[in-house]
């Protein structure tokens, strides 16, 4: 293997005759070694750590401030939401929660590039793509709160709800494209995943299948580095995530995760080859993760202090407003009025999910079966007697 650089080849596949009959006869020294095929993995990115950008033109959607902006916003927002969520764990008012601090480039940039008819996959804290999609946010605080409606959330009816078992979404992703093609649609799905989810039997079976149909789908892994307390390099001996591809007999992609500019890009790119009925792709969004894995979480414990300040030194709100900046289209005093716009959007989404009655408990039995069992009605009924009691 070599280093991985842009557009230079990641590896070499070659044939050893020691497996299966051999292409070609061996030579007198003993063996034969031929060149199969070769790949390459590359790497995408737009905008330096500055806000500068890297090559002689920007995409149209980048050289349009307004578009630019509505990005921006979006980030904002998903950033002023994850600190405020997490002040409610943490005041008691709202269960474990998954942050996405760090990750707000590589998630909006995603929901940018959709169509609305396309599908989206989440795991569990793609809450920027999902805001770009019109999820609310006082949604997303009902299901951390507990309440299932929250799952239940705005936005296109065909996306589907959070995924907290790691990489399942990739596998029903899969079937939704097969759908689409079945059905000769041209949608096509992204499921989202971090780099621990690249580690799942399930993830391997998913891309498998994408490959062997040739399915409309883009599996995102957003690379922040650590599967909760395991790092990168424990999970894999692959130079990259993107290169999981090339077994899959798919297209793989690396792209800086922190510019929104690249991760848009390389997001467009994919979803249009994949509506165009030329194949899946995976896309490495390489990032960092800021917080904790989730609020049950202490990453302290695991991480040194200079990784996460070094990691902070390029995220990716800062990049982005750098290059707004060079635009002419955002300075402080749009800087402080956004900020008050969404500390008074999200308190309103806050009282909103605060002051939303909770479900009695037969809730629970209400949504599996047309009609209960018998074994079912008598555990409701138990349930609502009990709830009696307890509320006196």
């Amino acid at each position: 293997m070599t280093r991985l650089n842009a557009g230079r080849t990641l590896g070499v596949l070659r044939y050893n005759d020691a497996f299966g009959p051999r292409p070609y006869p061996l030579s007198q020294s003993g063996g034969a070694v031929k060149t199969q095929a070769r790949f390459e993995i590359k790497y995408e990115q737009l905008l330096d750590a500055e806000g500068k950008p890297c090559v002689k033109q920007l995409p149209a959607f980048a050289r349009d401030p307004e578009e630019m902006v509505k990005m921006y916003r979006a980030m904002s927002l998903t950033r002023a939401f994850d600190t405020r969520a997490i002040a409610l764990q943490r005041t008691g008012k709202l269960g474990t929660y998954a942050s996405c601090l760090g990750h707000e480039a590589a998630h909006v940039g995603v929901g940018a590039a959709m169509q609305e008819d396309d599908v989206l996959c989440p795991s569990y804290r793609e809450y920027g793509a999902q805001f770009w999609r019109g999820v609310k946010p006082e949604e997303i605080l009902l299901y951390w709160g507990g309440d299932e409606r929250g799952n239940d959330f705005s936005g296109p009816r065909h996306d589907f709800p959070w995924c907290v078992p790691i990489a399942t979404q990739t596998m029903y992703g899969a079937g939704a494209a097969l759908a689409f093609k079945t059905r000769k649609e041209k949608r096509a799905v992204v499921a989202m995943l971090g780099d621990g989810g690249t580690s799942e039997g399930a993830f391997y079976e998913a891309l498998n299948s994408a490959g062997a149909f040739q399915l409309p789908i883009v599996f995102v892994s957003v690379n922040n580095k650590w599967a909760i307390s395991v790092p990168l390099a424990k999970q894999t001996r692959a130079e990259t995530l993107a290169q999981k591809a090339i077994a899959a007999g798919i297209e793989g992609i690396q792209v800086d995760g922190n510019d929104i500019v690249a991760v848009r890009k390389v997001a467009e790119d994919a979803l249009k080859r994949a509506r165009e009925g030329k194949g899946p792709t995976l896309i490495e969004a390489l990032t960092y993760r800021l917080s904790d894995h989730t609020t049950a979480d202490d990453a302290r414990r695991y991480r040194p202090d200079e990784e996460v300040e070094a990691a902070r030194a390029v995220e990716p709100l800062r990049r982005t407003r750098k290059y707004l900046e060079t635009l002419k289209a955002w300075d402080e005093d749009k800087q402080k009025a956004l900020d008050a716009e969404n500390k008074a959007s999200i308190e309103a989404s806050v009282k909103t999910y605060l002051d939303t009655p909770r479900q009695p408990v037969g809730a629970i039995f209400d949504y599996m079966y047309a009609e209960l069992p018998e074994l079912l009605r008598e555990q409701r009924a138990e349930a609502e007697r009990m709830e009696g009691e307890a509320h006196g």
